[in-house]
């Protein structure tokens, strides 16, 4: 069965990208994927993978063409944090690093706070708390 999921994604400028995401928080894999066409990371307490790739590397492994994010979104990819304050930082973060903001920060239904963000490429992400005492049952 599947042990692992590793995310792929394409980026205009390698190292651009690599800045920004070591800049936000995340991991640097200094073992494996690293070099002028690719960058990976180490997500989470799982240590979820996920590579950058250059686009032209990219396309020669999909075999396929890339998606224009700025006419749509081809997923929306969720980053989990312990507080309100870790998503407002993290928020902060991204703004200084390049990226943008498509929803400030927030408070969803009552029991979420959440803010969302574009990557460089326009990969959009977004950080949610969950107060678990205020979910509705």
């Amino acid at each position: 069965m599947t042990k692992q999921i590793w995310i792929n994604l394409p980026v205009k400028d390698v190292n651009r990208s690599r800045e920004f995401f070591t800049a936000i928080g995340f991991e640097l894999n200094p073992h494996y994927g690293n070099g002028p066409d690719s960058a990976c990371f180490l997500i989470g307490e799982k240590k979820l993978v996920m590579m950058l790739f250059s686009e032209n590397t990219f396309k020669n492994f999909t075999r396929h063409g890339l998606s224009d994010t700025s006419k749509g979104s081809e997923v929306l990819f969720s980053i989990d944090a312990e507080s309100k304050q870790e998503v407002d930082e993290l928020t902060q973060k991204v703004e200084k690093a390049g990226g943008s903001i498509f929803g400030k920060p927030t408070e969803v239904q009552g029991w979420m706070y959440g803010s969302g963000f574009c990557d460089l490429d326009g990969h959009r992400w977004n950080v949610l708390y969950m107060d678990m005492a205020k979910m509705p049952k």
